[in-house]
C-alpha cells in the first residue's frame, strides 16, 4: 500500500482518494484516471490521462500528457507512478477523475487548495453494463485514446476526451479482432521469446493495422520494427506524418509493391486484401524470408476460375456463376493453405470478422512450426495438392510456381 506517501496531516479527502486508487489497482478494477484543471507554469498543458499497461511482464501506469499541439507518453512502474501522483494532486492539477469498476470518484481542489471527494456509481442500464464489459474484454489489447488514431480519422475529441467516430465503429472492431488473432498467433510462435520483432504490412493503406501492430508489440516490451508498404503516395505521406508527429520509433512507411519490395528481415508478413495473385506473391515473400507468422486476407480470386474443368458430378451444382465463383475461391485458398503446410507451417483458414462488417472476411493464418519438417509429411501434402489440381483440371497456381522457380 502507498498511503504512507502522503503526509500524516494530509486531508481526509486526499487520503481516501489514494486508498480508493490503491484498492482499484490491487483488485483489478482500475479503468482510467484523468487529471484536469492544470495550474502549473506550462500553459499549453491540458490534462493528464493514466491507464494500466504491461511492459516486460511488469504492471505500469502509462501517463499521457496532453498539450495543445502535442502529446507526450511516459510509462512508470506503479510505485513510482503513485509517488508522482501524490506530488501532482493539488499542486499541478485541481481535478482528478477515477473510474474503477462501477465506481466513479471525483477529487476536486478549491482555489485555496482544499480537496473534496465525491464517490458515485456509473450510470448504466444492466444491459449496457454487460455490453460495455464485453467491449472492454474485446478491446483490451488496443487503447482508443491513443493519439495517433485521431490523425487517422478513427477518433475525434469530444467533451475533452478522444472518442471513436461513430461511422468508424465497424473499422475499430475489425482492427481489434485482427489484433486479437495476431496476439494469439504471436504468443504461440517462437517470436514470443524474441526481444525484437520485424513486421511488414503490405497494402497498408491508411495504416490502421500497421499502427496497431506497432502499438501492441511495443506494449509487450518488444523492440517493434514495423513497416507499412503502400503504393499510394498520399497514404504513405499521411501515415509518415502521424508516426513522426508522435515520435513512434521503429514505425515507418515506404512506397512500394509486394512483388518488388524486399525487407532486410521479416518475422511477420501481413497482406490484407491483396488482389488475385498478389496474395501469392505476398505469401511467397513471407516464405522466402522465413517469416514466423504469415497473415493474409485474400480477395479477387481470378486465376483458377477459367482453368477449372468441372467434374461431371459437380456440373449441375456449379452451373450457376455464383457457386462456381465460391468454389474457385475455396479451391484457391485451400491450395495456398496446403502449400504453407508443406513448407512447415501450422495453417488455418477462417472467417476473422462477421460478414456484416466486410465481404473480405476470410483469413489465412500460418505460424511456423519449430524444428525440421518431416519429409514424409511434406510429400503427403504435396500429393494432396496434386490430387486437387487433377480433380479440377488446374494447370497453374501462382504460389506453387513461385516456389518451384525459387
Amino acid at each position: 500500500m502507498f498511503s504512507h506517501l502522503l503526509a500524516p496531516d494530509a486531508p481526509d479527502a486526499l487520503q481516501r482518494f489514494m486508498r480508493l486508487l490503491e484498492t482499484s489497482l490491487a483488485d483489478g478494477t482500475f479503468a482510467k484516471l484523468v487529471l484536469s484543471k492544470p495550474v502549473g507554469e506550462d500553459k499549453t498543458l491540458q490534462r493528464l490521462m493514466l491507464r494500466e499497461v504491461q511492459l516486460r511482464g511488469e504492471r505500469q501506469l502509462s501517463f499521457l500528457w496532453r498539450h495543445q499541439t502535442r502529446d507526450i507518453t511516459k510509462n512508470h512502474p506503479i510505485p513510482e507512478a503513485l509517488r508522482l501522483l501524490v506530488d501532482l494532486l493539488g499542486a499541478e492539477f485541481h481535478n482528478a477523475h477515477l473510474v474503477a469498476g462501477s465506481q466513479e470518484v471525483q477529487l476536486a481542489f478549491s482555489r485555496k487548495g482544499k480537496p473534496s471527494l465525491r464517490v458515485g456509481k456509473i450510470a448504466a442500464a444492466p444491459a449496457q453494463e454487460e455490453q460495455q464489459g464485453h467491449d472492454r474484454e474485446k478491446q483490451r489489447l488496443l487503447q482508443i485514446d491513443s493519439p495517433f488514431w485521431t490523425d487517422l480519422a478513427l477518433t475525434h475529441e469530444l467533451k475533452g476526451e478522444r472518442q471513436l467516430v461513430p461511422a468508424m465503429a465497424r473499422k475499430w472492431k475489425q482492427i481489434n479482432r485482427f489484433t486479437e488473432i495476431f496476439s494469439s498467433a504471436f504468443n504461440n510462435s517462437q517470436l514470443a521469446a524474441s526481444p525484437d520483432v520485424h513486421v511488414a504490412d503490405f497494402g497498408s493503406g491508411k495504416g490502421y493495422l500497421t499502427f496497431a501492430m506497432h502499438d501492441w508489440l511495443s506494449r509487450q516490451g518488444k523492440d517493434a520494427q514495423v513497416v507499412g508498404v503502400e503504393l499510394r503516395d498520399d497514404m504513405v505521406a499521411l501515415c509518415r506524418g502521424a508516426a513522426e508527429k508522435h515520435g513512434l520509433l521503429g514505425l515507418r512507411f515506404d512506397q512500394g509493391d509486394v512483388r518488388s519490395y524486399t525487407p532486410a528481415r521479416l518475422d511477420v508478413m501481413i497482406a490484407l486484401h491483396a488482389c488475385d495473385i498478389a496474395t501469392d506473391f505476398a505469401i511467397h515473400l513471407g516464405l522466402r524470408a522465413r517469416a514466423q507468422i504469415i497473415m493474409c486476407s485474400p480477395c479477387c480470386h481470378k486465376q483458377l476460375r477459367p482453368q477449372m474443368q468441372l467434374p461431371t458430378q459437380l456440373r449441375p451444382m456449379l452451373q450457376h456463376g455464383i457457386h462456381l465463383g465460391q468454389e474457385a475461391e475455396m479451391v484457391t485458398d485451400s491450395l495456398r493453405a496446403l502449400l504453407l503446410e508443406a513448407e512447415g507451417y501450422d495453417t488455418q483458414v477462417f472467417e476473422f470478422v462477421a460478414l456484416e462488417h466486410t465481404s473480405k472476411n476470410k483469413m489465412i493464418l500460418a505460424v511456423k512450426r519449430p524444428g525440421v519438417q518431416p519429409e514424409a509429411r511434406r510429400q503427403e501434402v504435396l500429393a494432396q495438392i496434386e490430387a486437387i489440381k487433377q480433380f479440377y483440371g488446374i494447370r497453374q497456381q501462382a504460389l506453387q510456381e513461385l516456389l518451384c522457380a525459387a
